[in-house]
């Protein structure tokens, strides 16, 4: 249990919800928050019987990113935020790379994670939203990068993914303004795939979405995401060497066998979940 979400989980869909739930406050973030949502997700992952997370927010917004008090000198990151000489710069290296690989467990699960918003997504939020294979979000959303409002520059993703999933000098034109990315054109740049009247009708289309997703092989989905995340990342000569080796360690065709007999009869497949990582136990 932790103070920031909730984490729900349908056994028979296979789709988990993990649900900001500090609405009184804004569902800020603070440094527990990280290790928190790190360990849940990884958690999630090595038991193997997710398919898809949908990451939302109760209330009126998503996420209004890192709580300001954070910042303080007397605040909770006092130690990390010291970088008065080169022994504590490099500690604050580590810090941040360690507080950054807590949203990269997201881009790494087996399994694909949408991302729906309502209200704001700034700050840390956006970050956290950018790691995410999909959004979707309601028609009062907007996306910001804070940080520069506040004399920094954002440093735990969205400056590197963002200009993957925006045009370059949008995501250059929100990172040095800070000004706001509202839903309509969010959507019409492609950084969210629906724009959705109000939170409850977001909350339905997501869902219905992580359930189509959940629906077809894990395998497949899987193979996708791997694929597609080293596509994003490599040269195409690259990818598809890759896919040669991936595809050759997935081709089921007992599961194409299942996959096509209900796509014929028109029902729903069944398919083994992906099932869990072995961890070596501990001395």
């Amino acid at each position: 249990m932790n103070d920031f979400f909730r984490l729900d989980h349908d056994g028979a869909s296979g789709v988990a919800e993990l649900v900001l739930n500090r609405p009184e406050r804004m569902n800020t973030m603070a440094p527990a928050f990280f290790p928190a949502l790190r360990d849940a997700v990884q958690a999630l992952d090595d038991a193997g019987d997710t398919r898809v997370l949908l990451v939302r927010g109760e209330g009126r917004h998503f996420c209004a990113g890192m709580a300001l008090d954070t910042f303080a000198a007397d605040g909770p990151m006092r130690a990390m935020l010291d970088t008065g000489s080169a022994r504590r710069r490099l500690a604050f290296q580590t810090q941040l790379r360690r507080l950054m690989a807590c949203f990269d467990v997201l881009d790494a699960a087996r399994f694909p994670v949408v991302c729906a918003v309502q209200g704001a997504c700034v700050g840390g939020a956006l970050d956290l939203a950018a790691a995410c294979d999909l959004r979707v979000c309601s028609a009062d959303a907007f996306f910001t990068v804070q940080e520069i409002h506040i004399g920094m520059a954002a440093d735990l993703g969205v400056l590197q993914r963002l200009q993957r999933l925006l045009p370059q000098g949008l995501a250059r034109e929100l990172a040095y303004t800070g000004d706001r990315l509202g839903a309509e054109r969010a959507l019409a740049a492609g950084f969210v795939n629906a724009v959705l009247p109000d939170a409850d009708a977001l909350v339905a289309h997501a869902r219905k979405l992580a359930a189509s997703i959940a629906a077809k092989s894990p395998l497949a989905i899987a193979a996708s995401k791997s694929a597609l995340n080293h596509a994003r990342d490599h040269s195409t000569a690259a990818s598809l060497e890759q896919m040669t080796l991936l595809q050759s360690a997935v081709f089921d065709i007992d599961e194409m066998a299942r996959a096509i007999a209900a796509w014929h009869a028109k029902q729903p497949a069944s398919f083994e979940a992906l099932g869990a990582i072995a961890t070596p136990a501990r001395p």
